[in-house]
C-alpha cells in the first residue's frame, strides 16, 4: 500500500509564492505517475499537474502553466509543486497523488493512491 503525505501549505498574498511537498513511500514509483490536484469549495477536483517518475515527463493544466512547476526526487521519493504569481482562485485543498503506471492523464478516477490534502489559501 503507498503512502503519500503532502505539507507545505498556508495561507500567502496574492502574487507570493508557496512549495509543496508530498512524501511517497510504500512502494517501488519507478512506473507511476504522480499528480498534485486541488478542490476548492463547492467545485470538484481538478488536475494541476503531473510527472512520469521514471521519464520525468510532465504536464500542466492550462490554469497553471508558466506560475506552477512540478518536479520530483528520485532519492528521497519526494514530489514537489512550487507555485508562483498565487491568484485567489488558487485557493483550494491540495492533493498529490500516484496512478500506477508512467503515462499522466488528468481523470481523477485514474489515479491509485491519494495523500489526505493540504489547504492552500491565497489572499487578494
Amino acid at each position: 500500500q503507498a503512502q503519500l503525505a503532502e505539507s507545505g501549505g498556508g495561507l500567502v498574498q496574492a502574487g507570493g509564492s508557496l512549495r509543496l511537498s508530498c512524501a511517497v513511500s510504500g512502494r517501488t514509483f519507478s512506473n507511476y505517475a504522480l499528480g498534485w490536484f486541488r478542490q476548492a469549495p463547492g467545485k470538484e477536483r481538478e488536475f494541476v499537474a503531473g510527472i512520469s517518475w521514471s521519464s520525468g515527463i510532465i504536464y500542466y493544466a492550462d490554469s497553471v502553466k508558466g506560475r506552477f512547476s512540478i518536479s520530483r526526487d528520485n532519492v528521497k521519493n519526494m514530489v514537489y509543486l512550487q507555485m508562483n504569481s498565487l491568484k485567489p482562485e488558487d485557493t483550494a485543498v491540495y492533493y498529490c497523488a500516484a496512478k500506477a503506471s508512467p503515462r499522466i492523464v488528468v481523470v481523477t478516477t485514474s489515479y491509485d493512491f491519494w495523500g489526505h490534502g493540504t489547504q492552500v489559501t491565497v489572499s487578494s
